[in-house]
């Protein structure tokens, strides 16, 4: 017979007594109120799993457990956190990164936009590639040029729009065939100038599509604006996944504390138009799932090779706009997915401060 005291033994045995606060043991019946160690959902529900089959394994496939997780209170330290200066009438930051470069993270950011946009979600995507800016390609803009609006007395550029998406790089200050050769300082002025010298006006999200790697384009959008969080790209295969991890444990530094909403596999496997069923994994298969797991971090959604997303891209028009299609479905799962992280990020986190820069060996936050 099942019994209140049998429970209570086998909560200490498995360690797990000192996040329950309250167990009731009716019939074959067992309720328990606990508390996570993190508030991250990824890991409630391993918690739940985890419960679940421990209880099954001891007591047989009668007894039910329900189950009710709580999110831990945050610590003094995130309590402490200061929200740092945000944009005027936007209410999410996304940075979009990867650790290495060729693994499609402007592709990504693009057809994300697009897809919000899609959704029904006021978007803007800032190109943060100084020196290799494509949003200008992808959305069909090249050649514009942003004009200058007066609002409250200060002169603000006026972001492009298309496909209903805002947007800003500087491929639309500099020529096609002009390279832009600038040290870090001058390239992080620029990026200044287009997240606080610009009329964004009302957005759900401002992705930012920021270069490869963990250098100073990086931490000068970090100090400059507090990120709500960031997106990984990566392809599956092992040398991408090496610098995944150092991408990874740049955002999750104590001192820049920017939560990772997710990683999306891209390039993840390739389908023949003529054969939307077959799936050939030429860079590897679920590499992103097993890194994921091992960081503790959800995936976002796996994105195939598909001849489209080229196109579109080449010739302006992102391939998440297709209707009915693979892609277009794809994006919008991805999509959907972010959104759940995000809102359980916002629901469960404190506002993501912006970090200042006190010496070149690293960063320590804002007072």
């Amino acid at each position: 017979m099942l019994t209140k005291d049998k429970v209570q033994a086998f909560l200490k045995e498995i360690e797990v007594d000192d996040l329950v606060h309250n167990f009731q043991v009716m019939g074959k019946d067992v309720y328990i109120d606990m508390t996570a160690h993190s508030p991250a959902m990824h890991e409630k529900k391993k918690l739940e799993a985890a419960m679940k089959q421990a209880f099954s394994s001891q007591f047989g496939e009668d007894v039910v457990l329900k189950l009710k997780i709580a999110s831990p209170e945050p610590s003094e330290i995130q309590q402490s956190q200061i929200k740092g200066k945000q944009i005027p009438g936007i209410q999410n930051i996304i940075a979009v990164a990867s650790g290495k470069g060729g693994v499609g993270k402007s592709t990504v950011a693009a057809n994300l936009a697009v897809t919000l946009a899609k959704m029904g979600f006021k978007v803007g995507i800032l190109d943060a590639d100084i020196y290799g800016p494509s949003v200008p390609t992808m959305f069909d803009t090249e050649g514009a040029k942003p004009l200058s609006v007066e609002i409250d007395g200060k002169n603000l550029m006026k972001p492009i729009e298309n496909y209903g998406v805002k947007m800003l790089s500087i491929g639309y200050f500099s020529g096609a065939n002009q390279a832009v050769v600038w040290r870090g300082p001058m390239a992080s002025k620029a990026l200044n100038q287009m997240i606080r010298d610009a009329a964004w006006g009302e957005l759900d999200f401002l992705l930012i599509d920021l270069p490869p790697g963990t250098g100073d384009i990086h931490l000068s959008i970090i100090q400059e604006v507090p990120v709500t969080g960031a997106v990984i790209v990566s392809t599956p295969q092992h040398i991408a996944l090496a610098d995944v991890r150092k991408g990874i444990a740049m955002f999750q530094m104590e001192s820049i504390n920017i939560p990772v909403l997710g990683l999306i596999e891209n390039m993840s496997y390739f389908t023949p138009e003529e054969l939307p069923e077959n799936k050939y994994y030429i860079f590897g298969k679920q590499g992103a799932q097993y890194l994921a797991e091992d960081l503790g971090i959800p995936v976002l959604g796996e994105i195939p090779i598909v001849q489209s997303i080229r196109e579109a891209s080449d010739v302006g028009r992102p391939a998440s706009l297709q209707e009915g299609t693979l892609i277009g479905d794809v994006y919008k799962k991805v999509a959907q997915n972010m959104i759940e992280s995000l809102v359980e990020r916002n629901k469960n986190l404190p506002a993501t401060e912006a970090v200042k820069i006190t010496t070149m060996a690293g960063c320590s936050p804002k007072k």
